[in-house]
């Protein structure tokens, strides 16, 4: 197939405004690559690809970066900024694309404008769905979307596509990530480690709170997208519990969380998935978490971490004197098994090509 992959219009490509979408596109793009799809990405001006997605084109766009669902209230109307990078990406998809030959579009942004567009353009739009619900607007159209053909949508986990009204079974696809990229940490130091964008919804307050309580530091990773939210968690806890440690790109990310003794993965919102934890574990750090959305789907209790009901730091912080009984060796293992690049993109292929057969 020739597909094109539209990139979240958060910002570019490489600069961590995409959080987790940044790297699901990087891994499913070498994926298909892998087994012999043209790709063609469309991205945010200033965009770059990895080394190994060379062979994908890229196409890029300037314009201002939409603001995030997860910032905005519920029941908050739909605001496209007039110069914006949102409408100038889907433009370009429609003006250039069908004279391209493009077989399908894949978008990979929880906005509405992709959704609304869907029914009515002129080339098949696939979603791969990255958020849980986080705005009525979008709810209502996905499900639009779902009732008019649902095979036009993938999840990342059950979890997550439970957010929408579907009128049938969903296609989940999980993710996939480059193994290779990850390598295996066999010993562990006094050390916890949290990874995500800075901002409320991610619930790193609990995190710091459970590292103070144990008297261990905690390496933070991640944009600080909210720069207020993090000074007022760092005051939260004595001096030191926290190492910011900034965005890093995974060839350094890995080589700091492997030694880490476990992640915690703490959201207060129902996330799609969970980058963050496969990581980790393909490193072979367990991962204590909340038994919210994604991760709680992940984590294999006993095996790869322990799972505790949401926003208990108590139990999260008793989950942690745990972990020094799960072998390391089974959190690299169930990566392996379930979520390498691989995996991610026969199932991406199987999707794209059932919704392209006709009804």
């Amino acid at each position: 197939m020739k597909l094109l992959v539209v990139a979240s219009p958060l910002g570019p490509l490489g600069s961590g405004a995409g959080g987790g979408v940044e790297l699901t596109l990087a891994n499913l793009v070498v994926g298909l690559l892998q087994r012999g799809h043209g790709l063609t990405v469309l991205a945010a001006e200033g965009s770059v690809l990895p080394p190994d997605a060379a062979a994908a084109d890229l196409w890029t766009c300037p314009g201002t970066p939409q603001a995030s669902l997860q910032h905005q209230p519920r029941e908050a109307p739909i605001t496209i900024a007039a110069d914006g990078l949102l409408p100038r990406l889907w433009r370009r998809v429609l003006a250039e694309g069908p004279a391209a030959g493009f077989d399908a579009v894949l978008n990979l942004s929880a906005d509405w404008l992709p959704f609304w567009l869907t029914p009515t353009a002129p080339l098949p739009i696939f979603h791969l769905v990255s958020m849980g619900s986080v705005q009525a607007a979008l709810d209502r159209e996905i499900a639009e979307l779902a009732r008019w053909d649902q095979r036009r949508l993938a999840f990342h986990s059950r979890s997550q596509a439970a957010d929408f009204d579907l009128p049938a079974a969903p296609v989940v696809v999980g993710n996939g990530f480059d193994l290779q990229a990850y390598r295996f940490c066999p010993q562990s130091e006094p050390l916890l480690g949290w990874v995500g964008r800075v901002a409320p919804e991610k619930g790193l307050e609990d995190a710091a709170a459970v590292a103070a309580s144990l008297g261990l530091p905690l390496a933070v990773w991640g944009l600080r997208e909210d720069p207020a939210y993090a000074a007022a968690v760092e005051a939260s806890v004595p001096a030191g519990t926290l190492q910011w440690r900034g965005f890093l790109p995974t060839a350094e990310l890995q080589a700091q969380l492997g030694p880490c003794r476990a992640l915690l993965n703490t959201p207060k919102w129902n996330e799609a998935y969970g980058n963050v934890v496969v990581e980790a574990l393909a490193c072979g750090v367990p991962v204590v978490a909340y038994r919210r959305g994604g991760p709680g789907e992940l984590v294999q209790p006993g095996i790869t971490g322990e799972l505790v009901e949401p926003d208990d730091r108590d139990a999260l912080a008793e989950a942690v004197g745990r972990v020094e009984r799960i072998e390391r060796a089974a959190c690299r293992r169930w990566v392996e098994q379930h979520a390498s690049r691989a995996v991610l993109a026969e199932r991406l292929e199987a999707w794209l090509q059932a919704g392209l057969e006709p009804q």
